[in-house]
């Protein structure tokens, strides 16, 4: 894999790479290393207690978030295929886009040239009831059984295991202390358990959700589940407050710092895009500007796509590989598929842009070949060059910032909120009774 294929993984904030990047590998390590420095002001006990539990509830979720939400989702569709029907049949067609696209339209258009991907649409299309009952399960499924795990047996195996190193590290304690001080710990209690109480619109929107839409979603759940089953109130507090502070930081804050940062540089494509030699060819030869929609309406864009000729143009092989359209073997696309065109305009768009910025900021498009000439071979490169750079820069920055807010910024705000809620600097779960002061009631 190229350094530009690396870095355009990471950069995508709609997959689940950059949370592969800032979870896994910084962000974790991180707050276990702080996690541990932050309880020990009062108990090494307690702290390597602290970043034992951090470590096995982070890394267990990170590997539900990364392999068992897509492993539930793959097990119900084969059920769905068991069932007759395939669950790439996307439900938005349902919803006729007049001369656009539609079921019945693309049954139309496609049952010539694309008969066994209709076949799919005409099943769908019959048992519409069963479909829609089928992918609102794989959706209920897909994030059920991984909030239920995380958010509710997984704390409380952890919780499980550290009362009884809780138990053996009070014992330890006791021996040390006055009989008084014996006397008291004895009848602390250190966490308390609680009860555990488990249209078609809205199924063609979550059947469509994309493997990071489900983890937020599951993050919402597991955010429930960890307030729902902490040892005591201080504890759901705690945990509130981070579990609100790392949904914003992973699925809402590194869009927007990629949005500002695109805006500074003015370069939107992706570093696989700009790194492609044939891309960079027809940009200066000027060709890029005849293998592109002539619009970004719907009827331009679809026109273009579905013109059989234009297959093997360098827009169709990069709106396949960033899921902006989704194509057969054959060259044609996929009728059961739905085409964003908000998205694939957009996509259309930033590449005539590119070529209007190479070209000297031309304001009439059509005098982009024109002035290719006039652009020196130097010149030319050293824009490509620097509009790569700028690209690459951009996607670290945004991976590097959100990942110091979520690793550090973040920890460090909920050890505050944490001191002025419980006057201690232990993790609430852990605390003994006596350290916990509750400031509201001061």
């Amino acid at each position: 894999m190229t350094i530009a294929n690396i870095i355009s993984a990471i950069g995508n904030n709609n997959s689940v790479y950059p949370l592969i990047v800032r979870d896994c590998g910084i962000e974790v390590p991180t707050k276990i290393v702080l996690t541990y420095n932050q309880n020990k002001k009062e108990s090494k006990g307690i702290a390597y207690l602290a970043a034992r539990e951090r470590f096995l509830d982070e890394y267990s979720v990170s590997a539900v978030w990364l392999g068992g939400i897509p492993l539930v989702g793959w097990i119900c569709d084969k059920f769905i295929k068991a069932k007759g029907l395939n669950p790439d049949v996307n439900l938005k067609l349902f919803k006729e886009e007049k001369g656009i696209q539609g079921i019945d339209y693309n049954i139309k258009k496609f049952k010539d040239i694309a008969p066994e991907a209709v076949k799919d649409l005409l099943k769908a299309k019959q048992n519409k009831k069963l479909y829609e009952k089928l992918l609102a399960g794989k959706f209920a499924a897909s994030t059920t059984i991984p909030v239920l795990f995380m958010g509710f047996i997984l704390p409380k195996l952890i919780f499980a295991s550290s009362a009884r190193k809780i138990e053996n590290l009070r014992k330890k304690e006791a021996q040390q202390r006055s009989l008084s001080e014996i006397s008291f710990l004895q009848k602390a209690k250190f966490y308390k358990s609680k009860d555990i109480n488990f249209n078609g619109n809205w199924i063609a929107k979550a059947a469509n959700f994309s493997a990071q839409d489900k983890m937020a979603v599951t993050d919402g759940g597991y955010a429930l589940g960890r307030i729902g089953t902490a040892r005591n109130k201080n504890e759901a507090y705690d945990i509130s407050f981070k579990m609100a502070g790392m949904m914003f930081l992973n699925f809402v804050a590194p869009k927007w710092i990629e949005k500002a940062l695109n805006k500074v540089t003015g370069v939107e494509l992706d570093p696989v895009i700009l790194a492609d030699k044939e891309f960079v060819k027809q940009v200066k030869d000027g060709s890029i500007l005849n293998n592109l929609p002539k619009s970004g309406n719907a009827e331009d864009l679809l026109r273009f796509v579905d013109n059989i000729s234009n297959k093997d143009t360098l827009f169709i092989k990069f709106a396949k590989k960033f899921n902006k359209i989704k194509m057969l073997d054959n060259g044609v696309r996929d009728p059961r598929a739905y085409v964003d065109i908000k998205n694939l305009g957009k996509f259309a768009n930033d590449i005539k842009l590119f070529a209007q910025q190479a070209k000297g900021f031309a304001n009439d498009i059509k005098l982009f070949a024109q002035q290719a000439k006039g652009l020196s071979n130097d010149a030319f490169r050293t824009f490509v060059k620097s509009a790569k750079i700028a690209k690459y820069i951009n996607i670290i920055t945004n991976v590097a910032l959100s990942s110091f807010l979520l690793a550090y910024a973040l920890p460090k705000a909920q050890f505050k909120f944490r001191k002025w809620v419980t006057g201690s600097d232990l993790e609430p779960g852990l605390a003994p009774a006596e350290k916990i002061v509750d400031n509201k009631n001061a």
